[in-house]
């Protein structure tokens, strides 16, 4: 069964990758394309105006909505489509946490699925370091990532991820985000660096270090069209399931 698809976004960087990825597949169909500057075409599909999202939500009757914009936008269109009764699957980052809780509520009428990354290869490494951490009690721990200089938000939605799931397996750390003049490493802190350089999809480094050894467990996305198919792959799954909040685990198991 073809699921039928909504982008938002739709001239933007993720949101061409989305239309690209979809343009391949079999299993799902773009209905509906939007951004807020409309009357271009991608990927052979007409943009039309986020402004008229409500109306056109109705008269398409997506499935399932795909959304990679920034925390404001990313917040209009889910309530749009809470109240059209249209899924919602978002890899928008930078949300506060007034945001992610608004967010979060709107999973009552529809369904919704957030992943800061929806890449295969990011849940392997989440899954290393949940691993790796306990296993390495006492070392140092440094994370850092990189994206494309047009990236906003620091440190990235994965890297925050990623520190959530040391958190929860050392207990909460002192984070230290780059360091600047006299700066001695202080005992259990984690050190935080954000880089942003040319157009880099996405790197994220852990590095633990102690007993005259150091352990490096590193992801490098060659194309942001692997966030493209992961994002798809969720909506997919997510089409046709009872309202909640739902999270890219689920679709990988």
């Amino acid at each position: 069964m073809t699921v039928r698809i909504a982008v938002t976004g739709a001239t933007g960087r993720m949101g061409g990758e989305v239309l690209a990825a979809a343009s391949e597949r079999d299993d799902v169909e773009v209905v509906l394309a939007v951004s807020r500057s409309p009357g271009a075409e991608v990927e052979g599909v007409a943009v039309e105006s986020t402004a008229d999202l409500p109306e056109l939500l109705t008269e398409n009757e997506p499935d399932v909505t795909i959304d990679f914009t920034g925390p404001d936008s990313c917040l209009e269109y889910a309530s749009a489509c809470a109240e059209a009764g249209v899924a919602f699957v978002t890899g928008t980052t930078g949300l506060s946490d007034e945001q992610f809780d608004a967010l979060e509520s709107l999973a009552e009428d529809v369904p919704v699925l957030y992943a800061s990354n929806f890449s295969r290869g990011i849940a392997a490494l989440r899954r290393a370091v949940r691993e790796a951490v306990p296993a390495l009690d006492g070392y140092d721990i440094e994370l850092t990532e990189t994206h494309h200089n047009a990236k906003r938000d620091a440190p990235s939605g994965t890297a925050l991820t990623i520190l959530e799931d040391i958190d929860d397996v050392r207990g909460d750390a002192e984070r230290v985000h780059g360091r600047e003049g006299e700066a001695p490493r202080s005992d259990g802190e984690i050190g935080v660096h954000a880089r942003r350089a040319g157009d880099i999809a996405g790197e994220h480094e852990v590095l633990l270090a102690g007993n005259h050894e150091s352990l490096s467990l590193t992801h490098r996305a060659g194309s942001r069209g692997v966030f493209a198919a992961g994002a798809l792959d969720a909506g997919a799954w997510l089409s046709g399931r009872d309202a909640g909040w739902y999270d890219f685990t689920e679709v990988l198991e």
